[in-house]
């Protein structure tokens, strides 16, 4: 993809998804994006370790700042035609987003347990 200086995109930057503007084609591999709203916000944790909370450090990643520029591989960015949101509210709309995606997920293992431990019962009936 031939990308311009000035044309509106989505781009990934490492976990975070962004809708952004190329300010500048800085070689044929990447592109400065400025950032203009958040489409995901960014996942927290060790990339390296997913799901493991219990890694020597923990990332808590904040999502790039309205304005930010950030140097993206092009293969990270695609054309965006349509209208993009408000920061602030594109913002909220993210964090929310992951936050009821991480409290869905936490609802599910918690069953998920709960069924594993009537299935181990089962299987493995307690000797009386």
């Amino acid at each position: 993809m031939n990308f311009q200086v000035g044309d509106q995109v989505i781009a990934e930057y490492k976990t975070g998804v962004y809708y952004g503007e190329i300010v500048e084609m800085s070689s044929t591999m990447k592109a400065a994006v400025r950032i203009l709203a958040v489409k995901e916000h960014p996942t927290q944790g060790d990339l390296h370790n997913p799901m493991d909370p219990s890694v020597a450090f923990f990332h808590q990643r904040r999502a790039l700042s309205h304005q930010e520029i950030a140097l993206m591989p092009l293969a990270t960015i695609r054309p965006y035609a349509g209208t993009v949101p408000s920061y602030s509210d594109s913002l909220k709309r993210a964090l929310v987003a992951q936050i009821d995606k991480l409290t869905d997920m936490e609802a599910w293992a918690r069953r998920s347990l709960q069924e594993l431990a009537q299935l181990n019962n089962e299987y493995f009936p307690p000797s009386n």
